[in-house]
């Protein structure tokens, strides 16, 4: 059975940006194709949830490939657009800059659905441990009030 949200969606205004990609680049080290995130939506005040999407083109470097006709976004791409959205959390907590959060596990990822051209990937993460160089989130892929996938992205400090 899929699970529902990590917490409670309602309230947030899905089609508020609040972190635009000057935002992320600021905080986060990703450019260009390996930036999977368009902008964080909602960041809890802790910095330990937050919402961010990326829109999926048909413009995409994977699309020709992955699968030539039936264009797939490939779950790892969606795990990778997760640990950004986990590392934006953690890095954005600590307000130190030139740190770098390197994801180095991922447990108990389900792939639910398909992610396709035209769709909104919605990205949910939940910090659930914080050490001092170490940090764990539970996240969730979401189109169109569908789960897509789920799973627990651990990322060090480096």
């Amino acid at each position: 059975m899929a699970a529902p949200p990590l917490f409670d969606l309602s309230p947030i205004d899905l089609n508020q940006v609040q972190y635009d990609t000057a935002a992320l680049e600021a905080v986060n080290p990703h450019r260009g194709h390996m930036r999977l995130l368009d902008g964080v939506i909602w960041a809890s005040p802790s910095r330990t949830q937050a919402v961010a999407y990326k829109d999926i083109t048909a413009d995409q470097f994977w699309v020709p490939g992955h699968i030539p006709g039936r264009p797939l976004l490939p779950g790892v791409l969606m795990i990778e657009a997760a640990a950004q959205l986990a590392s934006f959390i953690t890095l954005s907590q600590l307000g130190e800059p030139d740190t770098f959060m390197g994801f180095v596990g991922v447990d108990d990822v389900k792939f639910r659905g398909q992610v396709v051209p035209g769709d909104r990937l919605l990205l949910v993460a939940e910090q659930v441990e914080h050490r001092r160089r170490r940090s764990i989130c539970q996240a969730q892929g979401w189109v169109d009030q569908t789960l897509v996938f789920e799973g627990r992205i651990t990322g060090m400090m480096m």
